[in-house]
């Protein structure tokens, strides 16, 4: 079992401002240490359920034979310091672990990638950092990520991280005067910037004891020759124990991020010979020691035990571009007229230099998400998001510190890296990270293996069976909480969708369910519905009759929500508002067991929302917030839910002011003059049609 020590000290040293803040300001919110994690386990993918990103999963399932992939779970990519917070198109690093736990996922994976200097050796993705600006990476970017992944909100996840994409390698193969050498990289090496960060990042993420660090090692056809394994070993190693990091705080290594090397090459090995010929003297193999990322992915994690890591280490390999499938792939061996022709006629990878690194042209889904595939591996994993772009065909201008790398360029005759080849590129493509369709159909049609629906993959029309044992679990007056029995599928469930009087009201990937925004003392009838990747749907189950609390909607409990409108105008495009809550019973209150819902309609335009604080007494840190469908309630239909990531609210005591806003993701404007839970006041004064709710029941204000 790997050890973890306690959180940082920077990190304990913010916790106890904010409990002094708190202390200060006379509010009795007492600021509670993280809560005890989920027991730490060897391989954090075994047995756990992870989170699919809503954002990529949408636009997947917008593309045609998208749905087949659209529920499979990927990283979130940290890909600049303005993505934590997230914008009107993206959601921020606390909504995803939101939404985590919404979706009932014990597992949370994101890619950590704003080194100083990042990516010297390729433009497409350079970030937003200067070569020196390793104070800023550690303070702006590092620190504030741990500190929402150490939120005790989030202690029963199994947050798997990826530090620092193609930042160590860089070093080993392109800051030593060789034909693909830079002088970027030069200067990162000279200055030891990427060691520092990414020690940095393993000494204060691995200090929070659910988190699980996994290393990049680039991939058989960077690292795998003579000159290069050792080396890159040694240097992880040297990493690894820089800026009070130590070799325990890494749970392993993953190769093949965001590349498209193949998974194995069945037609093949590293030791056959035609006509007395090494393959290893082909033009494609070029004296590599590794033909595929399995066979580099096992070897490197022996090398990596001996340079001192721990012999139980994992590795992780980014399976999802790297299928091959389609047409062009090998039925079996090339033939044996020379050891060129066997390669070439036989290999899965069908890039013109293992070299090409950005939108290849062929490339395919590969292998699904997968838990401890083969020994010594943690998992095969989506580290790349199928159908975001590695980088612009073309000059782009953008605020995102992203270049124009010819190696993006299907024009370009190419460099000393990829032998002076062209470089397979697909035209078009948008910035790295961006949306690029063409791409993403590509991925699938070329699957392997095939998808449901695509050639080679027949078609799945066999629906799943009738959910059963649907029963409520628990009510409010104003909600219904639903479970039942798993349906089965000849491929696989993926979600099930649940009607309310025969119209569909939510999705879920679990099977349970809680409907909100209901009346008090009202029947609804409620029935489920399974699905599967291909789109088949099964019966419904056998309808439920449930019953919401009496009370009229109207709570009774010791807290009360004030309110203050701090927008002047009812017809722009943010809705603003400050909020406080009052604890005016005798008792303290738990605020982790509390949520406070404040209805309105959004009306036209995007039905995706963006939520920000802007100013809290406790600190926006300790704050949730997001939208959330409320029915058909006049004036109610959404409602944006606050909730409290720890502290207690002591008897009489005030959490003091919180200042929120909304916005629809397409910025267009509300009409917020019917909104259910609107007033005029511009001092706080109580908001009855403000719903403040303890463990799911409704405590203060009445409910739509």
């Amino acid at each position: 079992m790997r050890t973890r020590g306690t959180i940082t000290h920077r990190l304990r040293s913010r916790l106890a401002a904010l409990s002094a803040l708190a202390m200060g300001a006379a509010l009795a919110v007492a600021i509670p240490a993280p809560a005890s994690a989920a027991a730490r386990v060897d391989n954090p993918y075994v047995g756990a359920t992870a989170y699919v990103n809503p954002d990529w999963s949408a636009k997947a399932a917008a593309e045609p034979g998208g749905s087949a992939i659209a529920d499979e779970p990927g990283f979130v990519w940290m890909d600049r310091i303005a993505a934590i917070e997230g914008s009107a198109e993206a959601m921020s690093l606390r909504e995803h672990l939101d939404t985590a736990l919404d979706q009932g996922a014990n597992l949370f994976q994101v890619v950590i990638y704003d080194l100083p200097g990042r990516d010297c050796a390729a433009l497409a993705s350079n970030g937003e950092l200067g070569p020196t600006e390793l104070g800023r990476y550690k303070d702006d970017y590092i620190d504030p990520i741990s500190e929402i992944l150490a939120d005790p909100a989030y202690a029963n996840l199994r947050i798997v991280t990826i530090i620092e994409p193609d930042s160590l390698p860089n070093l080993v193969t392109n800051a030593g005067g060789s034909a693909g050498s830079t002088e970027a990289c030069a200067t990162m090496k000279a200055n030891g910037n990427y060691e520092k960060g990414v020690g940095y990042a393993l000494h204060t993420l691995g200090a929070i004891p659910n988190v699980y660090n996994y290393v990049d090692a680039a991939h058989h056809g960077w690292l795998g020759w003579d000159s290069n394994f050792v080396p890159a070993a040694q240097e992880f190693k040297k990493a690894a124990t820089s800026e009070g990091a130590t070799v325990s705080d890494v749970t392993g290594f993953i190769v093949n991020t965001a590349n498209y090397s193949a998974l194995k090459e069945p037609n093949f090995t590293v030791g056959d010979t035609v006509n007395g010929t090494q393959v290893r003297q082909s033009k494609w193999i070029d004296w590599n020691y590794y033909v595929d990322e399995l066979s580099f992915a096992k070897a490197l994690r022996t090398e990596l035990v001996s340079q001192g890591f721990a012999s139980n280490i994992g590795m992780l390999i980014d399976t999802a571009r790297n299928g091959w499938g389609g047409s062009h792939r090998p039925a079996g061996p090339g033939p044996q007229t020379s050891v060129d022709a066997y390669i070439d006629g036989g290999r899965i990878d069908r890039r013109i230099h293992a070299g090409n690194w950005c939108n290849q042209s062929g490339a395919g889904i590969g292998e699904r998400p997968t838990a401890a595939p083969e020994p010594g591996i943690d998992a095969y994993v989506w580290a790349k998001p199928p159908g975001e772009s590695d980088g612009n065909s073309a000059p782009i201008d953008n605020d995102e510190g992203k270049g124009f790398d010819r190696m993006c360029d299907p024009t370009y005759t190419g460099n000393g890296r990829n032998g002076n080849n062209l470089t397979g590129a697909l035209p078009n493509s948008p910035l790295a990270g961006h949306w690029f369709s063409a791409q993403f159909q590509e991925l699938v049609r070329n699957a392997y293996p095939p998808l449901d629906g695509t050639p080679g993959g027949g078609t799945d029309t066999q629906a799943p069976t009738a959910p059963t044992g649907l029963t409520v679990t628990a009510k409010t007056s104003g909600s219904v909480s639903l479970s039942w029995t798993a349906s089965t599928d000849d491929t696989g469930v993926t979600g099930y969708d649940v009607f309310r009087g025969g119209v569909k009201v939510g999705s879920t990937t679990t099977t349970s369910y809680t409907d909100t925004g209901l009346t008090a003392s009202t029947a609804y009838s409620y029935t489920v519905k399974a699905k599967d990747a291909a789109g088949n749907v099964s019966s419904a189950s056998g309808a439920l009759s449930a019953t919401t609390s009496a009370g009229g909607g109207t709570g009774t409990g010791a807290l009360k929500a004030q309110y203050k409108n701090t927008d002047s105008s009812a017809t722009d495009n943010q809705i603003r508002m400050g909020l406080q809550l009052v604890n005016t019973g005798s008792t303290a209150v738990d605020l982790s067991t509390v949520k406070v819902r404040y209805w309105f309609t959004p009306e036209a335009g995007a039905s995706t929302f963006g939520t920000s604080c802007d100013y809290a007494v406790i600190g926006c840190g300790n704050l949730t917030h997001g939208v959330k469908t409320a029915g058909s309630a006049a004036g109610a239909s959404h409602y944006l839910e606050v909730g409290f990531g720890s502290g207690t609210l002591a008897a009489g005591a005030s959490t003091g002011e919180m200042q929120l806003r909304l916005n629809k993701s397409d910025w267009s404007n509300f009409n917020e003059a019917d909104d259910y839970s609107r007033s005029t006041t511009t001092s706080y004064a109580d908001a009855p049609k403000i719903g403040v709710y303890v463990t799911g029941a409704l405590s203060w204000g009445t409910a739509p």
